[in-house]
């Protein structure tokens, strides 16, 4: 059934953030780091709740429980992935597989970038709900262009997902269906993620938290 049969989609996107890994390069959890007087991971939640995705799921993975408690009382569901050292796709697994049953599609985010706004959420769920794509990809800074999350799936695409191997976030699905997706863009500058020390040390001294 082609995705603009499979659903109605005026009805509830999910929201997948995904919060589970070790932080190995930053060598402590970034998720707890404080940027604008908030948790890292307590902002990327805010954010996505503010740009209309409902169910939220958050995964989280590593100090699971030390990192519930900075979201738990924004209105969203934990989801633990017991194999969050086995790389970003359990975790993209984990989340898919918790999306209930008549949600019919799910935008999948990272919580370590500061600069996904609630504005781009909602233009990303605009264009799924005007089209018929399968799904609606991000794109940073143009001509060039890198292609990264936020990404919004159609539950059409879902098997996929739960079937994918490697480790990256999803992009395997990505490519396979590039030709047939939305593709929105957005500024080089939304791209920034926290990786390394000077990632949050350059951050943080520029005060650098989106608003919601």
């Amino acid at each position: 059934m082609p995705p603009s049969e499979a659903n109605d989609r005026r009805g509830p996107i999910a929201g997948i953030v995904l919060a589970a890994g070790t932080s190995s390069r930053m060598g402590s959890n970034k998720m707890l780091f404080e940027l604008d007087g908030e948790s890292v991971l307590r902002g990327a939640v805010r954010r996505a709740l503010a740009g209309g995705l409902a169910p939220l799921l958050v995964v989280l993975g590593h100090e699971a429980e030390t990192a519930r408690t900075q979201v738990a009382d924004l209105g969203c569901q934990v989801v633990v992935n017991p194999n969050y050292e086995n790389g970003i796709t359990t975790s993209l697994q984990t989340g898919i597989a918790a999306v209930p049953a008549e949600v019919g599609a799910a935008m999948v985010l990272l919580a370590d970038m500061p600069f996904v706004t609630p504005e781009m959420i909602g233009e990303l769920i605009a264009r799924y709900r005007t089209t018929r794509a399968p799904l609606v990809i991000s794109v940073y800074g143009e001509p060039d262009g890198v292609t990264a999350p936020p990404m919004l799936y159609d539950r059409a695409l879902f098997s996929e997902i739960l079937t994918m191997t490697g480790g990256s976030c999803g992009k395997q699905v990505v490519k396979r269906h590039r030709h047939e997706a939305e593709v929105l863009s957005w500024p080089e500058m939304a791209l920034t993620d926290l990786d390394v020390p000077d990632d949050y040390a350059r951050l943080s001294a520029a005060g650098s938290g989106p608003s919601a």
